[in-house]
């Protein structure tokens, strides 16, 4: 504003633009930080906490249901048993994490694991992949569906040969808990995406115009993380406004969500934020903030892979998640099926709680999440 006073401006004049310029910017901190205590409040009430239900409503039990005794871990290894990891999709972060937390286990327990799939989230080759493992004859199957009506038939398939099925996030339709399957784990879905909207909330100082960008499948786990994000951003933060929201369907979800955000950044200039419903489809829309020279965009999601760790590290356009954490819970997945081949009864849904991560404390969520320190290229980034 001052930019536009005339230097012949008498003295009083310029006084009180002055002054004005001060009561505005006084007002703007207040409300910065009534937004940050409000929001740093918030999740530290969610901490230990589950929001999320199971698939079909369930309350949540905690991974600690699944341990085992070291009698019981005994027993197992006498077993000779075999597990077969069918995943969605792989070569991300979360599903190497997944799947390392299932082998450490799964090898302390003495239980070969005798193939681990990736179906590039098709679900016909997901079909394929159950049809190839069960050849092996394997006594345990860990696996998140890419689609739980066009793969139920060959989970129930692979239950009614006695197979025990432990799901990540995701269950077949038509198969019931205790009987067709031991048990589904999860993060908390729901309170990533709360989390995510108060980290953004926090970000925007209460206020702007956001894009969503979601997951266009029938996926009930990140349907749970837009339905936490929007709850949240629409109950507590009513000057955030989304003024779009586009949905994605793969498999280039960061192509998919590139073309997104450049049609916005061109359809809506003055847009402050966008949340992406995982890191993969952020890492899109940071390419094409950078594209058009917005690197002043504010960009919150979930789960805590590579690159958005480095952009955490380096205060680049990311301004926080919601983090699984998926190495944890391929541990539990695999005590649970363990315990499924003693007899055990296990709760149909097991949730592990949502993990905030900022800049802040991006190297610590990294140990937290993955059991290992941060790769050079996170560290490397890490500013002040």
């Amino acid at each position: 504003m001052l930019r536009r006073l005339r230097w012949i401006a008498p003295l009083g004049a310029l006084a009180l633009g002055l002054a004005a310029c001060s009561s505005g910017t006084t007002g703007t901190a207040t409300q910065d930080t009534q937004v940050s205590t409000k929001a740093d409040e918030a999740l530290a009430a969610l901490e230990g906490q589950v929001l999320a239900k199971g698939p079909h409503g369930e309350d949540p039990e905690p991974a600690s249901v699944a341990d085992l005794t070291d009698d019981e871990v005994a027993q197992v290894k006498d077993m000779g048993a075999t597990a077969a990891i069918v995943m969605h999709y792989g070569g991300n972060d979360w599903a190497n994490a997944q799947i390392a937390g299932l082998t450490q286990r799964f090898g302390e327990l003495g239980i070969d694991i005798v193939a681990t799939t990736d179906a590039d989230f098709d679900p016909g080759q997901q079909v394929s992949d159950i049809e190839t493992v069960m050849a092996k004859k394997p006594d345990i199957i860990v696996s998140i569906p890419t689609d739980p009506v066009a793969t139920a038939a060959a989970y129930q398939a692979a239950a009614d040969a006695g197979v025990k099925l432990v799901f990540m996030d995701n269950v077949p339709d038509g198969l019931e808990a205790g009987t067709d399957y031991v048990s589904v784990v999860s993060a908390d879905n729901y309170g990533n995406g709360v989390v995510s909207a108060h980290l953004m909330a926090k970000a925007l100082g209460g206020a702007g115009k956001i894009g969503v960008i979601y997951h266009e499948a029938d996926f009930f786990v990140t349907q749970q993380r837009y339905q936490g994000f929007t709850d949240t951003i629409k109950s507590d933060y009513p000057d955030i406004e989304i003024v779009d929201e586009r949905g994605i369907a793969g498999p280039d979800f960061a192509g998919d969500a590139q073309s997104v955000t450049d049609a916005w950044l061109t359809q809506y200039p003055d847009l402050d934020g966008i949340w992406a419903v995982w890191d993969v489809p952020a890492e899109g829309v940071m390419a094409a903030a950078r594209s058009a020279g917005r690197s002043d965009l504010k960009i919150a999601t979930e789960d805590l892979g590579t690159n958005v760790a480095i952009a955490l590290a380096a205060k680049d356009m990311v301004v926080g998640l919601g983090a699984q954490v998926p190495f944890d819970q391929g541990v539990t997945e695999a005590n649970l099926a363990a315990g499924a081949l003693l007899g055990k009864t296990a709760p149909p849904y097991v949730a592990l709680s949502a993990l905030p991560v900022t800049h802040d404390n991006v190297l610590d969520a990294w140990r937290q999440v993955y059991h290992t320190d941060p790769p050079s290229e996170v560290t490397d980034s890490f500013v002040d």
